[in-house]
């Protein structure tokens, strides 16, 4: 009898494990990843068009393999892209690697913007790395528990304290999202590289994709 229960609570918990894994995933820390891929479930709920966040998972691993090659100790840089704008995290060695390091992602196919948030430092600890997984993953917690965010469909990427937030999303979904995130314990600063859409656009978007996974 007490079975039950829990098996009714097994489609719940698979939704938690993919939310923990894309937290994981997105968090960031893992250098040169390929951080867009989306996890399970939450394939279905992204804003991006399916063709999109293809072309994410690509940009990462190009960029990832063309910065290894052409930049020193370019194992700090981290990529992350989402519905094609690019966003750099982490440190290289001098400013000099840190412009080249834009310019090369710049020129990938499919490339639509880069944001360099490179950082002219050492590698961060290990200590820093898992306390800044950590605060993903309470960033997204918040993110989830404010029922007027859809946490889902905002990647949160975490350096040094400073918290990115991604997404498409409206100029008040947007200013809410940061707010929230901003309130998270560890958290330095947060900078939002959001793409706008107007409430119309946005209600276009999910259409279309609700359409599309038919």
């Amino acid at each position: 009898m007490r079975i039950q229960p829990a098996l009714r609570a097994l489609p719940r918990l698979a939704v938690v494990a993919s939310l923990v894994g894309a937290t994981l995933a997105m968090s960031g820390c893992f250098p040169l990843a390929a951080t867009g891929v989306a996890v399970g479930t939450l394939a279905a709920m992204d804003r991006r068009t399916i063709g999109a966040q293809t072309e994410d998972t690509g940009i990462e691993v190009k960029a990832a393999a063309q910065l290894r090659q052409q930049i020193p100790d370019a194992g700090g840089i981290s990529v992350t892209s989402f519905n094609r704008k690019v966003l750099l995290t982490g440190q290289v060695l001098d400013e000099r690697s840190r412009t080249e390091a834009a310019a090369i992602v710049g020129r990938l196919d499919n490339v639509v913007s880069v944001h360099n948030e490179l950082k002219v430092a050492g590698r961060v600890s290990l200590g820093t790395s898992a306390a800044d997984t950590s605060i993903t993953a309470r960033v997204k917690t918040a993110l989830i528990d404010a029922r007027d965010v859809q946490a889902n469909t905002i990647k949160v990427v975490t350096e040094a304290g400073v918290v990115h937030l991604m997404g498409i999303v409206t100029r008040a979904e947007g200013e809410r999202a940061a707010q929230v995130a901003s309130r998270v314990s560890g958290v330095q600063r947060v900078v939002t590289v959001f793409e706008y859409v107007t409430p119309d656009e946005l209600a276009r978007i999910e259409r279309v994709n609700r359409e599309a996974q038919k």
